[in-house]
């Protein structure tokens, strides 16, 4: 992953007041004002210290998850990050879904699509995506490929 900036250098730095649940309750509307299902959205941390959001949903059958960083702050302002990262997080659903409206939602959400090993499409190798997107577009899942393997 390329480095990530400091949260202070970024947009939505100290702007709003509401909680990172709030946000996170407006990402799913819009997706479900589109039609869409969230199956489930949580936060998490890694051993390490990286911390991201993550929402997976699905929209015309077409399955999706967003994983989005919560950046390091400097002056250690751990709420104000993870309010910052889910309203970036609702905003850049907020954008798609727009998009959605006239290119379609598997055009609009793409590097969010959700591939039949697991990984997204943003994610994924080349050699991966040319294996794993047909699948995916044709509506395969990673149990039903195996499945079909054994």
């Amino acid at each position: 992953m390329k480095d990530l900036p400091d949260t202070e250098d970024i947009n939505y730095w100290l702007t709003s007041r509401s909680g990172p649940d709030t946000w996170l309750e407006r990402a799913s509307a819009l997706i479900e004002g589109l039609g869409g299902k969230v199956y489930t959205h949580a936060f998490g941390t890694e051993d390490e210290g990286n911390a991201a959001y993550m929402m997976q949903f699905e929209i015309e059958g077409t399955p999706f998850k967003i994983v989005w960083p919560v950046l390091r702050s400097r002056s250690g302002n751990e709420l104000a990050a993870k309010r910052q990262a889910v309203t970036l997080l609702h905003h850049d659903v907020k954008a798609k879904c727009i998009t959605a409206l006239i290119l379609g939602a598997r055009t609009a959400f793409f590097n969010y699509l959700l591939l039949p090993n697991g990984q997204t499409a943003a994610s994924a190798s080349i050699p991966e995506l040319m294996e794993d997107v047909p699948l995916a577009i044709a509506g395969y899942t990673q149990s039903q490929i195996e499945h079909e393997v054994d």
